[in-house]
């Protein structure tokens, strides 16, 4: 077969040629303007389920290496380009996108119009959408009838790490952190291990009494797939934490500490993704630019009375980026400062979560 189709839950069929892996998948059709880093979007787990499209038009230019993977496997179920370069340009390129969505058993489609597909998405919202290198339109139709919707799913057990492991403080230790992994990217413990911090990374499901017995100076909850409104589980643990050790939330962790502390989350009509997402520090009045990835965001009337304050907004459209809450040493942030890819105007972040640690912000 030599054509490859993406047909979307209202009807809406796009032919292209197959890219990677040949078969048949499905998942939550989003779109990211990110303009690079293919590699570590594809590689980030906060992708799982999902089949990505990149607005920008030549993805793969630079080629793929194992330096920029952002967790232990590619988690995108799928991969949507106007046109992937088969000839990348780069020193550190290894490998061709084709090879690498190969290696990792990525179904992809190159050849459609991203720009109709982005403008359908921004208009109707995300919906579910089946792509195949294998069935004819009718055929794909009938398998996404019987697929299960992305909201309904929990897709941080399947992203967690299985087992803790220790991301080691470079030179000498100044603070030790326990992660709870949603869906980490690698780039969060990289980044604390350069300010001298050592992170062991948890499973989602640890209980809360393992690691407050772990002696740590601070906690960090993790991005990660999907609706937290599914993951009760995690809310009691994270209700557990609250109070007894300072808590830095990123991305899902950030949504799942406003469950915590009384409030809601809603599903955002097409999302913010991205490298380009302007948010403002409300505490300090400067506009960052920031990365993002998320379909969901903190309802701020919900937080009434929860003692939390918002820090931060986004310009776009003035959704929560950012809590405080002084009284329970607790900070978050919507938007991903550890980048990978996107600016890295927002490692700040990290160090004030360290300050908080360290009682210079409390």
């Amino acid at each position: 077969m030599d054509k490859a189709y993406l047909l979307l839950e209202d009807g809406t069929l796009f032919t292209g040629k197959p890219l990677g892996k040949r078969g048949t998948i499905v998942g939550e059709v989003v779109f990211t303007t990110s303009m690079t880093g293919y590699q570590e979007v594809l590689t980030d787990p906060s992708y799982a389920g999902q089949i990505v499209t990149f607005t920008y038009p030549l993805i793969g230019n630079y080629g793929t290496n194992e330096d920029d993977m952002q967790s232990r496997r590619v988690w995108a179920n799928g991969l949507v380009v106007r046109e992937a370069c088969p000839l990348p340009s780069n020193f550190r390129s290894r490998y061709t996108l084709e090879e690498f969505l190969n290696r990792w058993e990525v179904v992809g489609i190159e050849g459609v119009d991203t720009r109709e597909l982005t403008r359908k998405l921004r208009t109707r919202g995300v919906m579910m959408g089946a792509l195949s290198s294998e069935l004819d339109p009718a055929s794909l139709k009938e398998f996404l009838s019987k697929q299960p919707r992305y909201d309904e799913q929990d897709f941080v057990r399947i992203v967690t790490t299985p087992q803790p492991f220790t991301w080691q403080a470079q030179g000498q230790e100044r603070h030790r952190f326990a992660l709870l992994d949603f869906g980490v990217k690698f780039n969060i413990p990289k980044l604390f291990a350069s300010l001298g911090c050592t992170i062991v990374v948890y499973p989602a499901f640890t209980p809360a009494e393992e690691i407050l017995s772990g002696d740590y100076d601070g906690i960090i909850l993790s991005p990660g797939p999907g609706d937290p409104a599914r993951l009760g589980y995690i809310i009691e643990t994270i209700q557990k934490l609250l109070g007894k050790k300072p808590i830095l939330g990123i991305c899902l962790g950030h949504q799942l500490l406003g469950w915590a502390l009384g409030g809601k989350t809603f599903k955002l009509k097409f999302g913010h993704r991205g490298g380009n997402h302007p948010v403002k520090d409300l505490r300090t009045g400067r506009v960052h630019i920031t990365s993002q990835n998320h379909g969901y965001a903190i309802d701020p009337d919900s937080l009434k009375g929860s003692g939390a304050s918002i820090t931060h907004i986004n310009l776009n459209d003035g959704t929560v980026e950012g809590m405080a809450c002084p009284d329970l040493r607790m900070m978050s942030t919507q938007y991903h400062p550890e980048a990978a890819p996107g600016p890295r105007d927002n490692i700040y972040i990290f160090q004030e979560f360290i300050e908080l640690v360290e009682g210079k912000n409390a």
